[in-house]
């Protein structure tokens, strides 16, 4: 799974909830938000609540009016299966290029950080450990320029992404044991492969999701 930003201001902190919500179903298409029960929900002033939604309707997600407010537009199916296919490429050469170029303290960092996902299976910090880790994988591939395109491109991954679908889990957690096997044998090959694979079995799980009606959704 690419990394996920977890951390950051108000903005971003209510920018990415409500980017999960959106992305997950829980706030579908032509939904309408309350600016006033976001803010409060936030605890803070309306102008970083403003700001994170113009940030959502610069992403195609809302659609901000001065009279209708603020309208939810969404994302189909079809749009996330198509942005995980782009992440994954992405994702996958910064693996590849990771296992050519990680330094011995960074593997032993990795290692260190995939103990620490596999340490909060079933509760709610796999999210975050988990984001640290793939965050350090990015970083290994030792490209400023792949790293600020995976950024970008992640935005399409719930930051909750873990708690939502506890059943991808245990995927996640043997495919990390084998990207840290490629990386220490250097095998470039495997090391794409599979975090292609791991990103692009992720944007299965949304889409299908997404494809269910929301009444037949698991609370």
């Amino acid at each position: 799974m690419a990394a996920v930003d977890i951390s950051g201001t108000v903005r971003e902190r209510a920018a990415r909830e409500l980017r999960d919500r959106i992305l997950t179903g829980a706030l579908p298409a032509g939904s309408r938000i309350d600016l006033d029960a976001i803010t409060e929900e936030f605890a803070t002033s309306r102008t970083p609540v403003r700001e994170a939604l113009l940030e959502l309707s610069f992403e195609g997600l809302v659609r901000v009016a001065p009279r209708s407010g603020i309208t939810v537009i969404g994302i189909s199916a079809g749009d996330v299966r198509d942005s995980f296919v782009l992440l994954g490429v992405l994702t996958g050469q910064a693996a590849a290029w990771a296992a050519e170029r990680v330094t011995s303290d960074e593997l032993a960092q990795l290692r260190e950080l995939a103990a620490g996902v596999a340490a909060h299976s079933g509760d709610d910090g796999i999210g975050e450990a988990n984001w640290k880790f793939h965050q350090a994988i990015h970083h290994a591939a030792h490209s400023p320029r792949l790293l600020t395109q995976i950024k970008q491109a992640a935005r399409v991954v719930p930051s909750n992404f873990l708690r939502v679908f506890p059943e991808h889990e245990k995927h996640s957690l043997h495919e990390h044991d084998q990207l840290l096997d490629a990386f220490e044998s250097r095998d470039q090959a495997t090391a794409r492969v599979i975090a292609e694979k791991h990103v692009l079995e992720a944007g299965r799980f949304l889409a299908d999701w997404l494809d269910r009606p929301q009444r037949d959704r698991p609370a």
